[in-house]
């Protein structure tokens, strides 16, 4: 648990979750249910390029009482690195030029796994029908972690954190890229939707390099509001360093726990964000996308 996780505050505050809607294990009911069982007061749905699970928070919000930020996790590319932004209180309208990269992105993901699968399957026990059992609905994006579940299901492999270190990283045979914006058309696609830009676990320690401090500067020029320094794959040395960048270029520091139900290690409320923050995150918003509140 993150030592700055501000757990003496009036407010617990996660700001990065995600369901099955994405690549998650726990559904929105679920996953609020669990949210309000370590007692966090406010949780941001942030699954990947969809809002296919707003709908389902003003019923969550009322059964739990734990209050929802609205929010995506778009998924940006910038020399063959990924870059994620979470895009909170985003207006997700079709006619967007936000709604038009997420469609994009999720079509191509779908081709992309396709492609992964073909490619795998010459090598391990593995088809797209596999897949697709581990998919808990249609309007699910399918991704990296639905192989991976599927490659756990079939006995390759022993969970998922082995599968991205191994058959699925990055740097391996079978990886194949898909579509995504730039980040800085995807900064631009946020701040246009009226919602707050925030870059995802900039430093993460399981990437293949972390985010140069060049790219990130020229994201502050572009817009970027926010940077996510509380996050279990930073460690302490990688926060004090985006701490330091945040505070040179006055942006807002967040903390979540990027948590993926049973496809990930990282729990719920691990990471939090200064109520402070959120605050100014609703001031700044400029869409009709406001928190949920009991």
């Amino acid at each position: 648990m993150s030592e700055r996780s501000y757990s003496g505050a009036r407010q617990r505050i996660d700001l990065h979750g995600h369901s099955t809607c994405s690549d998650g294990t726990t559904s929105v009911p679920d996953l609020f249910a669990q949210a309000q069982a370590v007692g966090l007061d406010v949780l941001a749905l942030t699954d990947h390029d969809t809002v296919e699970g707003w709908p389902q928070l003003p019923a969550a919000v009322a059964a739990t009482g734990v209050a929802a930020v609205p929010g995506i996790e778009v998924s940006s590319e910038h020399g063959h690195r990924s870059v994620h932004l979470l895009a909170l209180l985003v207006d997700p309208s079709e006619g967007t030029a936000l709604a038009a990269e997420m469609a994009e992105a999720r079509s191509s993901r779908i081709e992309r796994a396709r492609r992964m699968v073909e490619l795998i399957g010459r090598d391990h026990p593995l088809t797209w029908d596999g897949v697709l059992a581990q998919v808990a609905g249609e309007e699910t994006v399918i991704g990296r972690p639905h192989i991976a579940d599927a490659l756990v299901a079939a006995g390759v492999v022993p969970d998922r954190s082995a599968a991205f270190a191994e058959i699925l990283r990055g740097s391996g045979p079978y990886y194949v890229p898909y579509y995504a914006p730039s980040p800085f058309e995807a900064v631009a696609a946020i701040r246009e939707a009226g919602g707050v830009s925030v870059i995802a676990h900039p430093g993460s320690v399981t990437r293949d390099d972390d985010l140069p401090v060049e790219l990130l500067e020229e994201l502050v020029e572009a817009g970027l509001d926010g940077v996510e320094v509380h996050h279990r794959e930073h460690d302490d040395a990688e926060r004090e360093r985006l701490q330091s960048f945040a505070e040179r270029h006055d942006l807002l520091v967040t903390g979540g726990s990027d948590f993926h139900g049973t496809g990930k290690p990282n729990l719920l409320a691990e990471n939090l964000t200064d109520p402070a923050v959120l605050a100014e995150i609703e001031r700044r918003a400029t869409s009709g996308t406001r928190v949920i509140r009991p």
